[in-house]
């Protein structure tokens, strides 16, 4: 597994491309919404296993989001690993606290990872969502 930070064109296709695939048709999120126009304000993150992408996450000051991997891929530990390298980078720039909009189906995902929820229930992309921070240590 290699996790890296999106710096060449390439990688960043490849992290836009997990998330079309995950968020746009996997998910039917529509494409006006995925690509709201803030990438180029944030760190764009992708993993690749053998040289494929297949996995996405991005930083935008400090707040995670844009969390995916392909279906094939997932409970491979593949979400914890860019969560960790997120993290980590994060804290080299001195990032103290973490947020993040987690999808409830995946909110115990993220409370495993040391993510509490905060607030109620909110809705995004129709998609209902909870609040959720992390102080790094």
């Amino acid at each position: 597994m290699d996790i890296r930070l999106a710096e060449t064109k390439k990688e960043i296709l490849d992290h836009l491309y997990i998330r079309g695939q995950v968020f746009i048709i996997e998910q039917e999120i529509d494409y006006a919404i995925e690509y709201e126009g803030d990438d180029h304000l944030c760190d764009l993150f992708v993993c690749y296993i053998d040289g494929a992408p297949v996995g996405a996450a991005r930083l935008k000051d400090n707040k995670v989001g844009r969390v995916a991997t392909l279906k094939e891929y997932r409970y491979h530990g593949i979400g914890r690993a860019l969560m960790d390298y997120v993290e980590l980078y994060a804290k080299s720039k001195g990032i103290d606290i973490l947020k993040l909009h987690a999808q409830k189906p995946v909110e115990d995902f993220y409370q495993k990872l040391g993510y509490v929820s905060e607030g109620d229930i909110f809705y995004e992309a129709d998609i209902p969502h909870v609040l959720m921070t992390k102080k790094l240590t």
